[in-house]
């Protein structure tokens, strides 16, 4: 089942790093009580995903935050390692939290896995973005193919909340 505008998100878990090292970011402590935009990307330091979406994110990051949002988080089918090390090479720290979802548990919960083993990548998730107010998904925006950058861009986000 593919999650939609109204759906409550699943609880989990997403490894994210900390001062101290790898730690745990819950469902929970993101989303509750808060308003989030949420992003997901098939894959860290890929062409789109580190020259648009990301980028994009950063640089909106305040807007986003202007029209009412607590938190912008990215999500990706990587180890924490590679998202910390993406995020910092891209300028994300204090703007954009990168969630790690290494086994691609949250991403198949959310039902936007995507098959990517064909390109050597194995299980990793559609692009896609999703406002997220208090745990219940109040818009989500899905890309048609993983390739395409267009509903679930910065842009199209700020303009819609």
């Amino acid at each position: 089942m593919t999650i939609k505008v109204g759906d409550k998100m699943p609880d989990g878990r997403f490894a994210v790093m900390t001062a101290e090292g790898p730690g745990e970011l819950t469902t929970d402590e993101l989303f509750s009580g808060k308003k989030v935009v949420m992003f997901s990307v098939p894959g860290a330091f890929t062409p789109t995903c580190s020259a648009k979406h990301l980028p994009g994110f950063v640089a909106q990051a305040d807007a986003i935050k202007g029209k009412g949002v607590d938190a912008v988080a990215c999500l990706s089918v990587n180890d924490v390692f590679v998202m910390d090390a993406w995020g910092k090479s891209a300028g994300a720290e204090g703007k954009v939290t990168m969630l790690a979802d290494g086994n691609c548990d949250y991403t198949k919960a959310l039902g936007l896995e995507i098959d990517a083993s064909d390109f050597g990548m194995g299980m990793r998730s559609l692009r896609f973005a999703l406002v997220v107010d208090d745990g219940v998904v109040a818009q989500a925006y899905i890309e048609a193919a993983s390739a395409e950058l267009a509903v679930s861009s910065a842009e199209n986000i700020v303009k819609n909340l």
